[in-house]
């Protein structure tokens, strides 16, 4: 009988310390995790944050991309070579970062969101291609580069991202899908005759189904996460148009400059926030106290 007690005991103890052995297993993992993430990640969270800054830096991007084409008067090609000088520059010092930096990184985004504009003006204006070719083209380019992505990778995440080399095809990726986005824009208000306010309600239903899509099937969150940041695009860019058009067509007739200084306060304000709450997240041993 007390053997078997004894048997009992050790058996109970030897439980205990193999759960205390587990949970700070589990501690440290989590401590580790929280670390690389924090100090090795480039890129930005995808939160509400992400998508409200989403949406206000494709505006600028419109509004600043044809202040640079049109109200200076320097044509689409001269400020395709521009723009993507300058989105060379930005995305060299992005990728050599040594982690997220979050005004390079919004920088970085609007100077995508500029080339953007410049890219679909020029297929369609000065290249003659047309808005649907231009965004079969660049469909295809997107979807290039994404299987180049997935087949070095076998993944497709957009969080976190710590290595160069992913790094830079997810530039590509943000550059390919920003255009098309434009181009679709484009489409809605020059080929279908839409309004600005018609085009964003057509790409916020979009958006609405794909935010439906997440909630309710099982679909990628990659795929819907791409899906976003497409339809994003055009969603920020006609409230651009719909700022700087003639009031004749729909517009504000605001001046580009004008509009693109309320954009850029409206994101460097919620920049200033998102920063603000994540710093305020809490360490993953404080949060399981």
């Amino acid at each position: 009988m007390s053997h078997c007690f004894f048997k009992l005991v050790l058996l109970g103890n030897l439980r205990c310390l193999w759960e205390a052995i587990a949970t700070t297993v589990s501690i440290l993992y989590d401590d580790l995790l929280f670390f690389i993430v924090k100090k090795m990640n480039k890129v930005a969270k995808v939160t509400i944050f992400f998508w409200i800054m989403k949406i206000i830096a494709t505006t600028l991007g419109e509004t600043a991309g044809d202040f640079i084409s049109m109200s200076l008067g320097l044509g689409y090609y001269v400020a395709f070579a521009i723009t993507f000088a300058i989105l060379a520059i930005l995305l060299f010092f992005q990728i050599q970062s040594d982690r997220y930096r979050p005004a390079l990184y919004w920088t970085a985004i609007i100077a995508t969101t500029t080339a953007g504009t410049e890219v679909s003006d020029l297929m369609d204006r000065s290249l003659g291609l047309g808005y649907a070719l231009g965004s079969l083209i660049l469909v295809a380019g997107l979807l290039s580069v994404l299987s180049i992505w997935y087949y070095r990778d076998r993944n497709l995440s957009v969080y976190p991202i710590m290595r160069k080399d992913a790094e830079t095809t997810y530039w590509l990726a943000v550059v390919f899908s920003n255009s098309l986005g434009t181009a679709f824009g484009d489409f809605l208000t020059s080929n279908l005759g839409l309004s600005y306010i018609q085009g964003a309600l057509v790409t916020a239903s979009v958006i609405g189904v794909v935010i439906a899509l997440h909630y309710v099937t099982k679909l990628s969150d990659i795929l819907l996460f791409w899906l976003a940041f497409i339809f994003t695009r055009p969603f920020g860019a006609t409230f651009g148009d719909f700022l700087t058009k003639p009031v004749k067509n729909g517009g504000l007739s605001l001046p580009r400059e004008y509009a693109s200084a309320i954009a850029f306060i409206l994101l460097a304000v919620v920049l200033f926030f998102s920063v603000r709450k994540e710093k305020k997240v809490p360490h993953p041993i404080e949060r399981s106290v």
